[in-house]
C-alpha cells in the first residue's frame, strides 16, 4: 500500500464516521470511560512571560541544570520545573501546593479534565455516545460536559445527562502550561530553543487523591454490558498511595469479570498515563495489565516503562525497537489482545488479530487528535474535513514502509498521522485519539 493508497483509506473512514456514530446512538451502543474528572486551568503561557520571571527570580540560574521537585512551593521551583520541560520538549505532570503562583505568572482560562471524560467530549462533537465516570462533579464541570451525547450515572443509578447531577466532591485544578516548538528561553547570556511543542500539567490534588468510585456506574455497566462496547480504564496516575490503588484496582478487577459476564466481545481498554510515583506505576501496570485487552501508551511513557522499570532500553526513532518494546510489554504483563502506542507522527497496534477494523479505529483517533491539535477545540465533522487536507508525516509512512517489509508485518498495524509541525495545541490530543480509537468497537 503506498500513500496515496492510505490517503484513501482516511477519506473512506471519514465518509462513514457519521454513519458510524449515528449507528451506535441508535443503537445504544456506548463506550464506558472511566474515571477522573477535574476542571483544568489553561495558563496562557508566554516565553516572554517566562524570561522576566527567571530574570527576576532566578537571575543566576543554569538553564540545563533546572530540576523538577518532588512538589512545587514556591516561584522559584515552579519556575525550574517548567524549564526542565520546555528545554527538552517533553510533556509531563508535577505536584504543585499552591496553584496561585501560577496566577501570578499567566492569565488563564477553564476548560475539561480529565482523559475519559475528554475523550467522551471529542466524541460527541461527532454524534457518538460514551457514558463517564465522575470524581469532581461541580457545576462547572457538569456543564462543560453536557451534551445530549454525553450521559453519566445519577446516585440513584439511572442514565442520565450531567445536568441532572447534583454535586457531592470536592473540585480539582489540573493547571496547564503549553509551550511551542522554536520559543527561545533566555536568561543572562544563555538561550535555549524549544525543541518540541507540548505541554506541562501542574496538579493540586484534591477529590482524585482518593479516586472515588461511583458503585451505580459500575452497576449500571455491568448490568447492561451488552450495550457497553469497550470499558475503558484510566487515571489511576491520580493515585499515590499504593495501598489505596491496590484497592482500587482490585474493585476494577471485579467490575471487569461482571462486564465480561454479560459481554464476553467487549473490549477492556486501558489508557496509560504520567505517573507522579515509581512503585506506584508498577504497581499498576504489573497488576491491571493480566485483566485487560488492549493498552495504550505514548512514546515517551513506551520508554520510561521499559528503561527505568524494566532496564529493556528501546529507540523510540526505530520503529522496529519499538514494536519490540511493546511485544515485551505484552509478553511480561500477559495483556490479552495488544498494545497501542500513539505519537504525533503514527499510530499502531501490535498484537492479535481483532474482530474490531483496528486500522479504521487508528485512523479515527488520528483524525480527532489532530482536529484538537489544530483547532484546540474539540473536531466538529467540517474540521475533521480540513484535517484529511494535511499531508502524511513523512516519519510515519518511513515506519510504515519499514513494518510492511519487517518480520513483523502481520501482527502489526500502523497509520501514518496527518502532520502538524507546530500544532496551536497540546492538551488533549492523546483523549482525544482515545475516543476515536473506541469507535471501531
Amino acid at each position: 500500500m503506498n500513500v496515496s493508497d492510505i490517503e484513501k483509506k482516511y477519506q473512506q473512514a471519514y465518509e462513514v464516521m457519521s454513519e458510524t456514530a449515528a449507528k451506535r446512538m441508535s443503537d445504544h451502543c456506548f463506550t464506558a470511560m472511566g474515571y477522573t474528572s477535574n476542571l483544568d486551568v489553561l495558563c496562557d503561557f508566554s516565553v516572554d512571560r517566562l524570561n522576566e520571571l527567571l530574570a527576576q527570580y532566578i537571575p543566576d540560574g543554569d538553564l540545563m541544570q533546572m530540576e523538577v521537585p518532588k512538589k512545587v512551593h514556591t516561584m522559584e521551583e515552579l519556575l525550574q520545573t517548567i524549564v526542565y520541560f520546555c528545554t527538552r520538549g517533553i510533556g509531563g505532570e508535577a505536584d504543585i501546593e499552591n496553584t496561585k503562583l501560577l496566577e501570578e505568572c499567566f492569565t488563564a482560562h477553564y476548560g475539561m479534565g480529565g482523559t475519559a471524560v475528554q475523550a467522551a467530549l471529542a466524541l460527541a462533537q461527532i454524534g457518538c455516545p460514551s457514558i463517564v465516570h465522575l470524581t469532581d462533579d461541580s457545576k462547572e464541570v457538569c456543564e462543560l460536559l453536557e451534551s445530549s451525547y454525553v450521559y453519566t450515572v445519577s446516585e440513584k443509578g439511572e442514565l442520565v445527562h450531567t445536568d441532572g447531577i447534583v454535586q457531592t466532591q470536592e473540585q480539582e485544578l489540573h493547571c496547564i502550561i503549553q509551550f511551542k516548538k522554536g520559543d527561545v528561553i533566555c536568561l543572562g547570556d544563555q538561550k535555549v530553543e524549544i525543541p518540541c511543542s507540548n505541554r506541562l500539567i501542574l496538579t493540586k490534588i484534591t477529590v482524585n487523591e482518593f479516586v472515588p468510585f461511583s458503585k451505580p456506574y459500575f452497576k449500571w455497566v455491568e448490568e447492561n454490558a451488552e450495550h457497553v462496547s469497550s470499558n475503558v480504564l484510566s487515571s489511576f496516575n491520580a493515585l499515590l498511595d499504593p495501598t489505596v490503588l491496590k484497592e482500587h484496582l482490585d474493585i476494577v478487577e471485579r467490575h471487569v469479570v461482571k462486564y465480561r459476564e454479560k459481554n464476553p466481545e467487549g473490549i477492556v481498554f486501558f489508557e496509560d498515563a504520567h505517573f507522579h510515583d515509581f512503585s506506584v506505576r508498577k504497581l499498576c501496570l504489573e497488576t491491571i495489565s493480566s485483566y485487560v485487552d488492549i493498552i495504550s501508551l505514548n512514546e515517551e511513557e513506551l520508554k520510561y516503562t521499559l528503561k527505568e522499570m524494566y532496564d529493556f532500553d528501546i529507540d523510540i526513532s526505530d520503529i522496529v525497537s519499538c514494536v519490540e518494546g511493546a511485544k515485551y510489554i505484552r509478553e511480561k504483563f500477559g495483556i490479552h489482545k495488544g498494545v497501542i502506542i500513539h505519537t504525533k507522527d503514527y499510530s499502531m497496534y501490535v498484537g492479535d488479530k481483532l474482530k474490531a477494523d483496528i486500522e479504521k479505529g487508528l485512523m479515527y483517533g488520528n483524525m480527532l487528535a489532530t482536529a484538537k491539535a489544530q483547532n484546540g477545540s474539540y473536531g466538529t465533522k467540517e474540521q475533521i474535513a480540513e484535517v484529511l487536507t494535511f499531508g502524511l508525516s513523512s516519519k510515519g509512512v518511513e515506519n510504515y514502509n519499514k513494518i510492511i517489509t519487517s518480520k513483523y508485518a502481520e501482527e502489526v498495524t500502523l497509520v501514518p498521522s496527518k502532520y502538524i509541525d507546530k500544532p496551536k495545541y497540546t492538551i488533549g490530543l492523546g483523549d482525544s485519539f482515545l475516543g476515536g480509537v473506541q469507535m471501531c468497537f
